[in-house]
């Protein structure tokens, strides 16, 4: 396919995984440790480096149209998200890094099986691509580290407000191993995961592309308002404060014992703009201006108290599973079920980032024997995650088609029908080329 598109053949091959977070949801932007790992679902990039500035992109997917631009002109819309705009990002991250101001042109032919908008990572996969597709193109030299940097910051040129699990993942997975992924500094830890139990991941069809809505964002910023609210409350530099993170650091105390704080510093009833105001002492044309996200100046409402409590118990409960894993007591799948279970509470029930079908979906696989089951990925759609007792997985995997899938209405169009067991699998892979990751 590539030479019917470019007349040529590639010259190489970059592949990114997708990823399955385990546990620990929207809590990687306040600063918190996460848990996934990556998935044998991947996005495969063919590439010719070309002597002139255009930059030509094709996919696969008739679905998604072809593109084509300068090298030295990158602009990216944040008003759509369209499937070429992850690739420009990648790129323009990698294009600024190193401050070039002209670039060479290529081909690429993207193709991909994770599913879209489906919560596995597909457009971070494609980001991450794109950022070592340019990195090879240029002949330069980044560690796996730095490369993760500069994709999670580079994916913001879409206008998600994003934490950097999905692109650190992307390049430190190994696989047989799910990662503690930390931050500030970025760093990796393996956490074996119990033998006994297999993922399992299910669509629920709905698809949710949170780039194209402002449901993360506002998240991002109540949690944002929620720090500010509470280093406010404890006297801190509440100016300086832009994570959940931040106070617990600042005040040298347990994720425990700020759950106590956020119950003494908030209220469970919504925050309007005016009364942050008068909590910060502050006016609205500030709040607007020096705080909020273009889009959501406009929010009415501000749910602090609950989404500070799901941020500080997820972050626990990551911990928890990690410790679980290291000390693999006799019902350790019954244990590490039990924290994925109350993790799909928090997310429905305080940070409000389910829906009826993920909430359908995770009923039906406890029902069937998983002994945890949670949406994964951001949520209001997309796929959820379930621990399976391996003896059980056969019969699971027909009862949960069966009972989701197969409905009598047909409304579920097969091609977006995806329910998978799936095991750690291996990093983002480096082509053989001048470009050598450290």
């Amino acid at each position: 396919m590539f030479n019917s598109k470019f007349g040529s053949i590639p010259k190489f091959y970059v592949r990114a995984p997708g990823r399955v977070n385990i546990i620990g949801e929207h809590i990687d932007y306040c600063g918190y440790s996460v848990l996934p790992m990556a998935v044998e679902q991947d996005v495969l990039i063919a590439v010719e480096p070309v002597k002139t500035y255009a930059l030509q992109l094709a996919n696969t997917n008739p679905l998604y149209p072809d593109f084509s631009t300068s090298a030295n002109n990158i602009q990216i819309d944040k008003t759509k998200p369209l499937w070429h705009n992850y690739f420009l990002c990648g790129l323009k991250g990698i294009q600024e890094h190193f401050g070039l101001s002209n670039l060479t042109g290529m081909n690429c032919l993207v193709d991909g099986n994770i599913p879209p908008s489906s919560g596995l990572s597909s457009s971070s996969a494609l980001v991450c691509c794109a950022g070592l597709v340019t990195l090879t193109v240029l002949g330069r030299n980044l560690s796996k580290v730095e490369l993760a940097e500069i994709c999670a910051k580079s994916e913001r040129y879409i206008g998600t407000e994003g934490g950097g699990m999905d692109q650190s993942i992307s390049f430190l997975a190994e696989e047989g191993t799910a990662k503690l992924i930390e931050f500030s500094p970025l760093r990796a830890t393996d956490v074996k995961l119990p033998s006994g139990a297999v993922f399992v991941i299910a669509n629920s069809c709905v698809e949710m592309n949170k780039a194209a809505t402002s449901h993360f964002n506002i998240r991002v910023m109540e949690c944002r308002l929620a720090a500010k609210l509470l280093a406010k409350y404890k006297s801190l530099q509440w100016d300086k404060v832009l994570r959940l993170e931040e106070v617990q650091a600042k005040l040298g105390i347990s994720l425990e014992e700020m759950l106590l704080v956020t119950e003494d510093a908030l209220h469970p009833e919504p925050y309007n703009p005016e009364e942050i105001c008068r909590c910060l002492g502050i006016s609205l044309e500030e709040l607007r201006t020096q705080i909020l996200s273009p889009n959501t100046q406009d929010v009415l409402i501000f749910k602090l108290y609950q989404r500070a409590k799901h941020v500080y118990s997820e972050a626990a409960r990551v911990l928890q599973f990690k410790k679980i894993c290291e000390e693999a007591p006799e019902n350790m799948v019954q244990l590490l079920g039990e924290l994925m279970n109350q993790s799909h509470m928090s997310c429905r029930d305080m940070y409000e980032c389910s829906c009826p079908e993920l909430d359908q979906l995770v009923d039906i696989c406890r029902k069937f024997g998983a002994q945890g089951s949670r949406l994964t990925g951001a949520g209001w759609g997309g796929c959820t995650v379930s621990m399976v007792p391996a003896d059980k997985l056969p019969s699971f995997l027909a009862n949960v088609h069966k009972a989701y899938y197969q409905r009598s209405d047909g409304s579920l169009a097969p091609e977006k029908q995806s329910l998978f067991a799936t095991k750690p699998g291996g990093a983002l892979e480096i082509p053989a080329s001048s470009c050598i990751l450290r």
